[in-house]
């Protein structure tokens, strides 16, 4: 059975949704993001799915394909990985790599998750994608990378009125920018 790993950035609140510039794919500003950006590099050769829903793909393929000078690495990654786009109304995803997932999105990555010999399958942003997840107890693992930052609004990984049992820590990893890695479990 494969890992369905949610990856998230999220403020200190718990905000997940980029209201204001609290993070940028590309770095922060000055601040020295070189072990992050390894963390994120090792992660990612753990995995070789990645699972998106419409909206978030749409935005990552109208952003990372086109960087032709990417120094992070990561537009090369997303061009390689094979991505899966939960939706009802997408036929043809134009990106290489990607799948359409027209299903019941439980069925479909329940599927996914019980193929044998693969990696890691990584859901990132999707916030609705990753709620009914969550809800049907599909979530091997939270990967959150906390910025230190409150937000004060916005959408939330586990919002008001969710609740999951008892999460078990894997992980915890402070980086030099301020910025920490919380890994957790369903215990």
């Amino acid at each position: 059975m494969r890992t369905l790993a949610i990856t998230q950035n999220i403020t200190v609140d718990g905000s997940i949704e980029m209201l204001t510039n609290w993070f940028d794919p590309q770095g922060q500003g000055q601040m020295d993001m070189a072990d992050v950006l390894e963390e994120s590099h090792r992660q990612d050769r753990r995995a070789d799915a990645l699972l998106l829903r419409r909206q978030t793909f749409e935005d990552f393929r109208g952003y990372w394909p086109r960087l032709t000078d990417d120094t992070t690495g990561i537009s090369d990654y997303l061009n390689q990985v094979q991505k899966y786009v939960v939706s009802s109304s997408l036929t043809d995803p134009q990106w290489e790599n990607s799948t359409v997932l027209a299903g019941d999105p439980i069925k479909e990555v329940t599927a996914l998750k019980a193929q044998e010999g693969g990696k890691d399958i990584v859901l990132t942003g999707s916030i609705s994608l990753a709620h009914s997840l969550i809800n049907a107890g599909l979530v091997d693992e939270y990967r959150l990378f906390v910025y230190p930052t409150v937000q004060g609004r916005g959408r939330r990984l586990f919002p008001e009125g969710y609740e999951v049992p008892r999460l078990k820590l894997l992980d915890s990893k402070a980086f030099r920018s301020g910025i920490t890695l919380q890994r957790y479990a369903p215990a």
